[in-house]
């Protein structure tokens, strides 16, 4: 760390004295690195999270993160005041790594690292005792920090900001943490590993409230658009796939040249791969995966729709929305669900919830009640329904059932 008053600190190095342990070999060294290395030289190849199939590798080269981190952190306001920021998530994933670390470094902010990965408890302990102003996190990560058993034995009374990205996070979780946690200034993020990685982040003069209903605007510099499956821009309010180019999309994917070809165009848009609306006030509202639709007998059902009705309810703490074969409609909905400490419910019930609230072609026709550690996940802490969809598939008895799929 960096401090004028050159005091020592429990848990840290000073700049100082690593600026010290230097010799003169390694002076030259970096010298000569810094004649040699280019902006747009590699500097990490990102590995996607998996959640739709095999992870890629992304080339993400020094202009791309050190200017993405430095736009996010200008429009968190990193600039203006301190923050002491509490970073569960792993350093191996962008959100950690330049939303987190290098975005601090930049704008000369303290990170907190409650533990090697993501352990709820250590966050909550790491807030407490070290007075963190700003927490991150993925939908998942906040589920489990709040339902905590020992959530109430700390104080969270300096949290006042964070970030929330990662996922299509459900409006009322949202709620919660802007209410429970205190996030009052609560920043919500979209992006995704090939853009280093944020494309779209609320504004702070945006109302709290207001901020969680959709990811936010275009960040400063990218340009962004919808789609159709013919690659024609939409109308705002229209749904289609979400397209961005600018400083922030990657070199390439890693020794793969054709899956380059596949999701950015010779003119440099990368098709991101999921579903999405343009606001009118210009802020972009996620629908969902385009992998992840469902196709009902021609009606497009998007999971997080269904997902975000189903978060309101009372019972429920977790729940996954995924399509699984159907011999009369091409596919059926199915829901996984995770349900609150003690609590109990049929799948009638959620049937019986559904009906006159959301369209009868978005009711589940399987609901089955999961615990936490049936739901596949990622490293990183995302959900893999891609895995989901074929365990519910054997489960059901569905594995020789055809299915079709349409994009949009």
């Amino acid at each position: 760390m960096f401090d004028p008053e050159n005091k020592s600190y429990r848990g840290a190095w000073r700049y100082i004295d690593v600026v010290k342990m230097g010799t003169e070999d390694d002076e030259n060294k970096l010298a000569a690195l810094e004649r040699t290395v280019q902006p747009d030289d590699p500097v990490n190849i990102q590995y996607t999270s998996g959640t739709t199939g095999q992870p890629k590798g992304a080339t993400l080269t020094h202009h791309n993160i050190i200017n993405n981190a430095y736009f996010v952190g200008m429009r968190a306001g990193y600039h203006e005041k301190r923050t002491i920021i509490c970073i569960p998530n792993p350093l191996y994933h962008c959100f950690g790594c330049v939303m987190g670390s290098l975005c601090a470094v930049i704008h000369h902010q303290t990170c907190v690292f409650p533990a090697p990965s993501f352990e709820a408890q250590a966050a909550l302990k790491a807030i407490h005792e070290e007075r963190c102003t700003a927490l991150y996190g993925t939908p998942t990560m906040y589920i489990d920090m709040l339902n905590h058993p020992n959530y109430s034995d700390y104080d969270y009374s300096s949290i006042y900001s964070g970030f929330v990205a990662g996922a299509p996070c459900p409006i009322a979780l949202c709620h919660r943490l802007v209410t429970e946690l205190g996030m009052h200034d609560l920043q919500v993020c979209y992006g995704t590993t090939e853009t280093s990685p944020v494309s779209y982040m609320s504004h702070k003069k945006d109302a709290p409230l207001e901020r969680i209903k959709s990811v936010g605007h275009i960040m400063d510099h990218l340009e962004s658009c919808v789609v159709d499956r013919d690659s024609k821009i939409l109308p705002r309010g229209e749904r289609g796939e979400v397209l961005v180019r600018g400083y922030s999309v990657m070199r390439c994917y890693w020794d793969s040249e054709e899956q380059t070809k596949n999701e950015i165009t010779p003119d440099r848009w990368y098709h991101t791969g999921d579903i999405g609306v343009m606001n009118e006030d210009g802020t972009l509202a996620i629908v969902g995966r385009s992998k992840d639709m469902i196709v009902r007998g021609g009606e497009n059902v998007y999971p997080t729709e269904i997902e975000q009705f189903f978060f309101k309810h009372p019972k429920i703490e977790d729940v996954q929305i995924f399509g699984v074969p159907d011999e009369r409609f091409g596919e059926a909905v199915c829901a996984w669900i995770r349900l609150r400490e003690g609590a109990q419910i049929t799948e009638q019930d959620m049937k019986d919830h559904c009906k006159g609230k959301i369209a009868h072609f978005k009711i589940p026709k399987y609901v089955c009640f999961k615990k936490d550690r049936d739901f596949p996940r990622t490293v990183t802490g995302k959900h893999q329904k891609f895995i989901m969809r074929e365990i519910a598939k054997k489960e059901l008895g569905l594995e020789n059932v055809a299915s079709h799929f349409s994009l949009f």
